[in-house]
């Protein structure tokens, strides 16, 4: 069931949004050759809990951080660990904020250092395509819009689309209907109505779209070990359009004219 949120839920859901953008700018302040991916799940862990909220993904289904780590190859759900980051690594860090009873969700994906042309090209791309998608969110349409957006933009580009992992429904819960795949048909899916919140989440890959999953149960990574990219935002249906309720410009203000 999708559940439609009141002006006064989707206030609250802006103040978890909020807190949610501010953590990613805390995070980006470490991300640097050298540091562990423990260090930037502590930052986070620590900033959250500092300003009133909770990291939902700690402990959400045992899983071990307050961040997801996506080093390089990993498409989603890494565990923080001791490896330290490295010149020309890029790392996604996807995080949810509960703030008052209400989730916000994001990822941006960061680059470590400098990194290669053809790395960039993909960040940026799937970051344009995050923006196409959310500009597909409108009322009347329907999911599968959003879909296919994502999708063309990036294949059109020679990427290639994850299929087993998808955006989502959040509110009082992290994940709740409809799923907001990456690739589709248009006029698919749940019809598009005012008050609806969603996670748009593109991750795109560098090589081919198939993936594994790791023994641990959790960790998302390529089959061929290519780079992929995620960038995501929470959005609410507002008056007809979607109204972006995470933002990165906390992190834009921390990396200047480094950030991709």
């Amino acid at each position: 069931m999708i559940y439609l949120k009141t002006p006064e839920e989707i206030e609250k859901m802006r103040k978890a949004c909020a807190l949610a953008s501010q953590t990613l700018g805390e995070i980006a302040k470490w991300v640097t050759p050298g540091v562990t991916t423990h260090k930037l799940d502590s930052v986070a862990r620590e900033f959250i809990a500092d300003n009133g909220g909770r990291a939902a993904c700690l402990g959400y289904g045992g899983f071990p951080g307050a961040i997801c780590c996506e080093v390089n190859e990993i498409v989603v759900h890494g565990f923080p660990s001791n490896y330290a980051l490295r010149e020309g690594d890029i790392i996604g860090t996807d995080l949810v904020v509960e703030l008052d009873g209400f989730n916000g969700d994001m990822c941006y994906t960061f680059p470590v250092g400098e990194i290669s042309d053809e790395v960039y090209n993909l960040c940026r791309t799937t970051k344009e395509s995050l923006y196409v998608g959310i500009e597909a969110c409108k009322e009347g349409n329907r999911i599968g819009d959003i879909s296919n957006a994502v999708q063309i933009y990036c294949e059109k580009r020679g990427y290639s689309v994850v299929r087993e992992m998808c955006g989502h429904g959040i509110g009082k819960k992290m994940h709740e209907s409809p799923e907001v795949p990456n690739y589709g048909r248009r006029g698919t899916g749940p019809v598009i109505r005012n008050g609806m919140c969603i996670a748009i989440e593109p991750m795109i890959n560098l090589g081919s779209k198939n993936v594994v999953i790791e023994r641990d149960g959790w960790t998302c990574r390529t089959r061929d070990r290519r780079q992929s990219a995620h960038y995501e935002h929470t959005v609410a249906v507002v008056d007809g359009k979607a109204e972006i309720l995470t933002s990165f410009e906390p992190v834009y203000e921390v990396l200047q004219d480094r950030f991709i």
